[in-house]
């Protein structure tokens, strides 16, 4: 199982928005590249980037940090936030993202994404972000008025590289992320899940890797991780 290490960038800085509110962020690190780095020399192989002033403005906001963030690491990077059309898809991979997510636009325009799929095979993943089981979007701002299970179907013969789950009600709480509803939405396709959204310590690394079975095969970390509630060294003993 691959954990996640997450960095959300809001004005140039790492923060963790609590449920997703861009009123309510903490500012864990004002140099990105640097929290990056520090995540890699502690042994994660992967990165979870996300745009949050891209998501809410529909287009990619956080130029410069990104690309600090992709240079200063070795390892893959998957990005999301705000990436809504064919260009910025191309433009990202082009820039040394290996992964890119796709959310808001995963509901308003599939086809894109089973384009994106076939010019860039095993480099597109979905976001499917979920308020009480209907998908948020614009930043979890608006409703996309279709439940993650239903929209999961949509993709099933696409490509798509992976699933990147959240509960928007438990993202930043440290509540214990929502196994219930990531293994419902696992079994609703043969695509990889990633869960994401309220992982709060331990235990919450447990449970994910018990769901390996139903095809959930990541988890993303966040606050945990910046709190201390969570060890790098642990989590990925947890999840090995």
């Amino acid at each position: 199982m691959i954990i996640y290490p997450a960095i959300d960038l809001k004005d140039g800085k790492c923060v963790r928005l609590y449920k997703g509110d861009m009123n309510k962020d903490t500012v864990y690190n004002d140099n990105p590249p640097a929290q990056a780095h520090e995540w890699a020399r502690a042994g994660f192989s992967w990165l979870h980037i996300v745009d949050l002033d891209g998501a809410v403005q529909g287009a990619p906001a956080n130029h410069h940090a990104v690309r600090d963030i992709i240079n200063a690491v070795d390892i893959p990077v998957q990005l999301g936030g705000g990436i809504r059309t064919f260009g910025q898809i191309e433009h990202w991979l082009s820039e040394g993202v290996s992964r890119v997510i796709l959310g808001t636009v995963a509901v308003r325009d599939p086809d894109l994404v089973k384009e994106a799929c076939r010019a860039f095979p095993g480099q597109i993943a979905v976001g499917i972000d979920a308020l009480a089981g209907i998908v948020m979007v614009d930043g979890w701002v608006g409703s996309g008025n279709i439940k993650a299970t239903e929209l999961v179907k949509h993709f099933e013969d696409a490509g798509v590289a992976a699933v990147i789950y959240t509960d928007i009600d438990r993202d930043g709480t440290g509540e214990g992320v929502n196994i219930v509803s990531t293994v419902a939405l696992a079994q609703e396709t043969s695509i990889p899940v990633i869960a994401s959204g309220g992982v709060g310590g331990i235990e919450d690394i447990r449970l994910v890797r018990e769901a390996e079975s139903y095809g959930v095969e990541g988890v993303i970390v966040g606050k945990a991780l910046y709190d201390g509630r969570l060890s790098p060294e642990d989590a990925l003993k947890a999840a090995a």
